[in-house]
C-alpha cells in the first residue's frame, strides 16, 4: 500500500471549548487524512533535484498542502495580571494541555478545513513526544515527514484575564536537528503550497524549496527589518508573506511598500493588526484592510496570527481572491481566540463558511503605491 493509500480520511472528537456561546454554536466535525511512520534524521547536506510543478485544483478538491516547522507540547496557564507579581507559589486560574507550535496549529487548522496536509517536523523520543505522536496521529497528521529527534519542543502561554498572553517557547531541542530535504522534497510532489515556517531547523531547506516550483508562504511573525539577516532566506523565496504589527519600526502601509520593493517574489503580503484586524497587499499596489470581529468574548489570543495565516492561505487557494480570502480569516481569527487553548478549536470548511456569514467583518480598500484614501469593499457593501 503507497503512502498516499494510508493517507486517508478518519474521523476525530474535537474537545469542547470554552469560548462564549456565540462561539460554541459553530461545533467542529474534523475529518482528515492518517498516515503513519517517522523517518530519521539525515546528514546536512543533501542537494535538491529535480523540479516540482504546482498545478490546480478545482472544486472541493483538497488542496495539497505542506507545512513545515516546529510541533510543540504547550501548557496554556491563566495568570491573575501582567506584569506578574513574584510569590512562591500561586494557584492559576485555569490550565490547558494540548500540541501546538506553529506549524503544528496551522497544520490541524488546514486539515481540519480538509486540506491534504503534508506535515514536516521534528518530535523528540522522549515522554513528551509520545504525547505529540500520539495526538499528532489523532489528528491524522503523523506521517512520513515527522522524523525523529532525540527531544521534543515545549512551551508555556500566560494568559492574562484579558485574553493577552506571554509566550515562552523552549525550541532549542529541535533547533539545530538536520531536517532531512529528502523528506521536504518527497511531501512537495504535487503540492500546491509549501508554507514553510521560520522555525530554524527549516532555515537550510528555504533555498532548495524555492526550486521546487511550489508557491511558498511564510509568516516572519515578529519581524522588525527586511533586511534582518534570519529571516532573509524566507522573505527572498516566499510569494506569501505575513507578519506581525507589534514591532513594525514604521506603518503597515510603509512596511507593504518597502517589502515589495525589496523582495521581487513576494505577490501578496498581509500585516496582522491584532485588535484592529488586518492589512493586506498585493504586487499591483491594491491594499485591503479588514477590521477585527470577535463572536465572542477574548479568552486567549494565543495562535491568533496562526489562524489568521492558515485561513487566509486556505480561501486563497480556492477562490484566489484576495479581499474575501483576508474577510474569511480576520472571522477565523475572531473565533479562535474565544477559547482557552485556541489549537484544539478548529473548524470545517462548512462551519468557517457558516462563521464568515454570521459574522462578516467590515472591509475597506484602496492602494498602497498612492495614498488613495479608501473606499468600501464591493464584498461587503460597507465603508
Amino acid at each position: 500500500m503507497t503512502a498516499r493509500e494510508r493517507h486517508k480520511a478518519a474521523p476525530h472528537a474535537r474537545p469542547e471549548s470554552a469560548g462564549a456561546t456565540a462561539s460554541r454554536s459553530i461545533t467542529a466535525g474534523v475529518r482528515g487524512e492518517r498516515a503513519a511512520g517517522t523517518v530519521a534524521a539525515a546528514p546536512r547536506g543533501e542537494r535538491p533535484t529535480g523540479r516540482i510543478t504546482a498545478g490546480p485544483r478545482g472544486g472541493d478538491a483538497p488542496r495539497r498542502i505542506v507545512v513545515a516547522g516546529a510541533v510543540s507540547f504547550y501548557l496554556s496557564v491563566g495568570v491573575p495580571e501582567f506584569p506578574l507579581v513574584y510569590a512562591s507559589t500561586c494557584t492559576p486560574r485555569w490550565t490547558a494541555a494540548g500540541v501546538s507550535g506553529a506549524a503544528g496549529h496551522i497544520a490541524q487548522i488546514l486539515h481540519a478545513l480538509g486540506e491534504d496536509v503534508r506535515l514536516c517536523t521534528v518530535v523528540g523520543r522522549d515522554a513528551a513526544g509520545v504525547g505529540i505522536r500520539a495526538e499528532l496521529d489523532r489528528r491524522g497528521l503523523l506521517g512520513p515527514g515527522v522524523v525523529a529527534g532525540e527531544e521534543s519542543s515545549m512551551g508555556v502561554a500566560l494568559v492574562a484575564p484579558d485574553g493577552s498572553r506571554m509566550g515562552l517557547p523552549h525550541l532549542t531541542p529541535v533547533n539545530d536537528v538536520c531536517y532531512p530535504f529528502a523528506a521536504l522534497r518527497a511531501a512537495a510532489r504535487d503540492a500546491d503550497l509549501l508554507v514553510l515556517t521560520n522555525a530554524k531547523f527549516v532555515r537550510p531547506l528555504v533555498g532548495g524549496a524555492a526550486r521546487l516550483g511550489v508557491p511558498i508562504a511564510v509568516d516572519a511573525h515578529l519581524i522588525t527589518d527586511l533586511d534582518d539577516g534570519y529571516n532573509r532566506p524566507w522573505l527572498q523565496a516566499a510569494d506569501i508573506v505575513f507578519c506581525s504589527h507589534e514591532r513594525l519600526p514604521c506603518p503597515p502601509e510603509t512596511w507593504l511598500r518597502r517589502l515589495f520593493g525589496r523582495y521581487p517574489r513576494c505577490r501578496l503580503a498581509c500585516v496582522g493588526l491584532g485588535a484592529r484586524g488586518a492589512v493586506l497587499g498585493t504586487r499591483d499596489g491594491r491594499l485591503f484592510r479588514v477590521e477585527a470581529v470577535v463572536p465572542g468574548e477574548v479568552v486567549n489570543t494565543s495562535g491568533a496570527g496562526d489562524a489568521l495565516f492558515a485561513a487566509f492561505l486556505r480561501v486563497w487557494l480556492r477562490t484566489r481572491d484576495p479581499s474575501r480570502a483576508l474577510r474569511t480569516a480576520v472571522a477565523y481569527a475572531g473565533w479562535k481566540i474565544g477559547h482557552r487553548l485556541p489549537v484544539a478549536a478548529c473548524l470545517t470548511g462548512a462551519e468557517l463558511a457558516e462563521l464568515e456569514r454570521a459574522h462578516t467583518p467590515s472591509a475597506t480598500t484602496g492602494r498602497w503605491d498612492d495614498g488613495a484614501s479608501p473606499k468600501a469593499d464591493p464584498g461587503t457593501g460597507r465603508p
